[in-house]
């Protein structure tokens, strides 16, 4: 499986890579920027992500914009709806409002800091992909 993941914050990115790293390549951002940069470069090459964590606070991009910005990257390299990644917000913010932006602007759910490796991976199988117990 190919991973990105966006997060700024040093000690949360080396806990989620960590539980990450054993469903294959996880690719890092620490901006919106270069999450874009990263998103670009895999449609081109024809090897999307099929998963991305994206953090709701990151430096030069927030993660909504950055979700948005997705999306369009998506639509104009032809992925229809059933191929897009599978956008997983994180974020500390339980705003509804926030979470409903996330949700309007694309993403496929929204996971509430801190994250155990127990819910990370109910959540990952809940979008379909194979977990270990």
């Amino acid at each position: 499986m190919k991973i990105l993941l966006v997060e700024d914050e040093l000690t949360s990115r080396m806990t989620l890579n960590s539980f990450l790293n054993p469903f294959g390549e996880v690719d890092i951002a620490v901006n919106g920027n270069k999450a874009i940069i990263a998103i670009k470069k895999a449609l081109e090459n024809n090897k999307p992500y099929e998963l991305i964590f994206l953090d709701i606070i990151i430096p030069e991009l927030d993660g909504i914009t950055t979700l948005k910005k997705i999306r369009q990257l998506e639509t104009q390299h032809g992925v229809n709806d059933y191929a897009k990644s599978k956008v997983i917000m994180i974020s500390a913010n339980i705003d509804k409002d926030i979470i409903l932006k996330a949700a309007r602007a694309g993403c496929t759910s929204y996971m509430i800091k801190p994250i155990d490796k127990t819910r990370l991976y109910n959540e990952i199988r809940k979008h379909g992909f194979n977990v270990p117990e």
